[in-house]
């Protein structure tokens, strides 16, 4: 088990992003098409966060075009070449799933006043 341990701490991100539930993030996602690269930006809002250690991921929605889109992250892939915070968000659950059954105004989240 120690081993498995040690290839897991070996292949984790030295600054892994911090974010939290209820942020609104750009994430900077390296997509390869064929033989180029190119980074293509993601900005939604944090409605979850699951796992923990390597496996770490998290969920950004964003509507698009009246559609709803998700996309899960993991927080320690090498695709993922980095998250920018947009906005804090103040929330008092671990998941924000019931913003999947919201629209326009009633989706947003208090802010965080500074």
């Amino acid at each position: 088990m120690n081993a498995l341990e040690q290839i897991s701490q070996s292949s984790m991100k030295a600054e892994a992003p911090q974010v939290e539930v209820g942020d609104t993030v750009k994430v900077h996602v390296r997509i390869k098409e064929g033989e180029k690269s190119r980074i293509q930006v993601f900005e939604g809002t944090v409605i979850a966060k699951k796992h923990g250690g390597i496996s770490e991921t998290f969920t950004v929605r964003r509507v698009a075009h009246g559609v709803g889109i998700e996309r899960v992250f993991p927080i320690h892939s090498p695709a993922v070449d980095k998250v920018e915070l947009v906005r804090k968000g103040v929330v008092r659950r671990a998941k924000l799933y019931y913003l999947r059954g919201r629209v326009g105004k009633a989706a947003k989240l208090k802010g965080l006043v500074r």
